[in-house]
């Protein structure tokens, strides 16, 4: 490989990395190319030779924390009801959202909610139906292996996949409209005690299960 390819792979890779960090924390519509190239330490017209527009970086953005978000690692990961706990009520804990190195798809999801854009809604669509699907089918394979204390039907599956959506995405977006930090955090541990209700874990299991999300 030359040494030109190795340079515009890992110039095309700090751009990347600089988008998707500016995305995670202000969104599509706050972020120019301009903001992008500043952080990534470039020229504004070197942007074009990487990508075709905002919205085609945007979608590479969307894709790459994909493949290396803790959603990949949920369909990785442990056969175990801790797991999957600690996976999907961590997407709750908002100091995480807030300090960690690599943000992860939630946080752009956080983000797009109520896009007008049609590329961007199109794009927030399927990020939704690949953390739902993913979510899905660990919950079927635990309800299968008598590890959750329900029957793996499609239908039952879905209708919670999609309340645990709903309490991550719900429970973080309010929680980041708010300025008073304790309140923010009842907000969360509020969305994090209802998704494992919905799993079925009661009590001193949810507590501890809350506990070790939050760590």
């Amino acid at each position: 490989m030359s040494y030109s390819k190795v340079h515009k792979s890992q110039s095309k890779a700090r751009i990347l990395a600089s988008a998707t960090e500016l995305f995670c924390r202000y969104g599509f519509e706050k972020v120019s190319i301009a903001k992008i190239m500043k952080l990534a330490r470039m020229t504004h017209g070197a942007f074009y030779a990487h990508f075709e527009s905002k919205e085609a970086l945007f979608n590479a953005s969307i894709l790459e924390t994909f493949q290396r978000s803790r959603v990949a690692r949920l369909a990785k990961g442990p056969f175990s009801v801790r797991h999957l706990t600690a996976l999907v009520t961590n997407y709750l804990n908002l100091l995480a959202l807030k300090e960690r190195n690599i943000p992860g798809p939630e946080t752009i999801l956080f983000n797009e909610i109520g896009s007008e854009r049609v590329e961007i809604k199109k794009l927030y669509e399927q990020a939704y139906q690949h953390m739902k699907a993913a979510l899905g089918k660990r919950i079927t394979a635990l309800a299968r292996l008598n590890k959750l204390p329900f029957e793996a039907n499609p239908d039952m599956i879905g209708e919670k996949s999609r309340a645990i959506m709903a309490s991550m995405i719900g429970a973080v977006a309010i929680a980041r409209s708010i300025t008073d930090e304790q309140e923010q955090q009842r907000v969360l541990m509020a969305g994090q005690k209802q998704i494992l209700t919905i799993l079925g874990i009661q009590d001193a299991d949810l507590d501890q299960a809350s506990s070790e999300a939050c760590v």
